[in-house]
């Protein structure tokens, strides 16, 4: 098997695969441990698939924990979501998820960038990779797991792009300001009007680092040819606007040192990426290949939050491949699982409208104040234990005004 893309999905399907007693080739564009642009945030989602792959008690130990997600609406109203949840920078978490693949058998290839499928009487049989940024390498397989994240590329080359433009974009830097942190404990997003349509958030990690960043979602015009372009916005005023109406926000960046690849730096680094969200711009399989991981649209559409789907759909992917021999099954099976995913994917993108009214954000957590089931329910969607079907409705959130529950 090949596993193209060694990020969180990629990763998952190649440990599982491998541990099955599966020969899989483990290729990515970088060599690890790299970068990676994210909030770095691991939901309750994320821990039961760390779980499920062997790697939560190494993760945890090295990351920081938290137990609450703080919403902050415009009017500076707050609420602490209780859950499950910690902090590790993509740059270790990834190179241990890769590490954990490595050890279950699959072979690493790196760094080796997807070029295109090879395909034979319409079935994908391998791929072509350019290794060392210059050598062609034909890599012949049994199934191809693409797992290439939200940059669009990949898609297109292997026929299974529907829609170029990303579902949004994400701007963040890293600030060291051990000052800090014994104040800021929780994985605290910011809405606001100046935001909108977007957050900002705070996510601390471990030894005083922060996390520090700005989404913001339907960021693109999207054609019925699958192309678009970027709305009429400026992500790095967005920042400095989040910076400055935030008052922790404000105290990091005024007092802390920011922080690129593991050390500090002399000057800010921001870094931006695109969002690709609800399980939607892409096929998810042909003959031969299937698609994970926010290649497949993982990213939860209202937060940003994509790690633990992305890991799922990469499990997935190798339990299908794993449940049968042929073709037209191991393709059914596998979009009947992500199937199964939709109706979370489609509670996150009823709550985007959130993000382009903020107002509804002070409604919903005033409610919460002094209704504690409501807060418990709020638990519940994080801990994926609840589904609501109106939270951020009008219906929704005249429920919220007017009955107390």
């Amino acid at each position: 098997m090949l596993v193209v893309g060694a990020g969180p999905a990629g990763s998952a399907a190649a440990r599982t695969l491998a541990s099955a007693g599966i020969d899989v080739l483990l290729a990515d564009q970088h060599v690890f441990p790299r970068d990676k642009v994210c909030g770095d945030g691991l939901i309750p989602d994320a821990h039961h698939a760390m779980k499920k792959l062997g790697v939560l008690d190494e993760v945890m130990a090295r990351s920081q924990r938290a137990g609450f997600v703080g919403c902050i609406g415009p009017l500076g109203r707050r609420i602490d979501v209780p859950g499950s949840l910690a902090v590790l920078p993509r740059r270790e978490l990834d190179d241990i998820l890769c590490r954990h693949g490595l050890r279950a058998g699959a072979r690493m290839l790196a760094p080796a960038r997807f070029e295109a499928p090879i395909e034979e009487n319409g079935v994908v049989v391998g791929a072509r990779l350019v290794v060392e940024h210059k050598e062609q390498h034909d890599v012949r397989c049994r199934w191809l797991v693409l797992a290439t994240g939200a940059v669009p590329q990949a898609l297109i080359a292997a026929g299974m792009c529907e829609r170029r433009t990303p579902s949004g974009i994400a701007l963040r830097g890293y600030l060291h300001h051990p000052g800090m942190a014994g104040r800021l404990r929780t994985l605290d997003v910011v809405w606001h009007p100046r935001l909108a349509p977007g957050y900002g958030w705070i996510f601390p990690a471990p030894g005083g680092l922060f996390n520090l960043g700005v989404g913001v979602a339907q960021s693109h015009t999207i054609s019925a040819d699958g192309r678009g372009a970027m709305r009429d916005m400026n992500l790095r005023k967005v920042f400095a606007a989040f910076t400055k109406l935030h008052k922790p926000a404000r105290e990091l960046v005024e007092g802390g040192t920011w922080w690129a690849d593991g050390a500090p730096s002399a000057e800010p680094v921001l870094k931006g990426a695109p969002l690709r969200c609800s399980l939607a711009g892409a096929r998810w399989s042909r003959p031969g290949l299937l698609v994970a991981g926010e290649a497949a649209g993982s990213t939860y559409a209202f937060t940003g939050e994509g790690i633990g789907k992305a890991m799922e759909t990469g499990i997935h992917a190798a339990e299908a491949i794993l449940a049968a021999h042929d073709d037209a099954t191991v393709r059914a099976d596998y979009e009947s699982r992500l199937e199964a995913l939709r109706p979370r994917f489609a509670m996150y993108e009823k709550a985007n409208r959130v993000n382009a009214h903020p107002w509804l954000v002070d409604i919903l957590i005033w409610s919460a104040q002094r209704s504690p089931r409501r807060l418990a329910r709020m638990a519940g969607v994080l801990d994926e234990t609840h589904v609501p079907t109106d939270a951020v409705t009008m219906r929704g959130v005249l429920r919220a005004i007017f009955i107390r529950q």
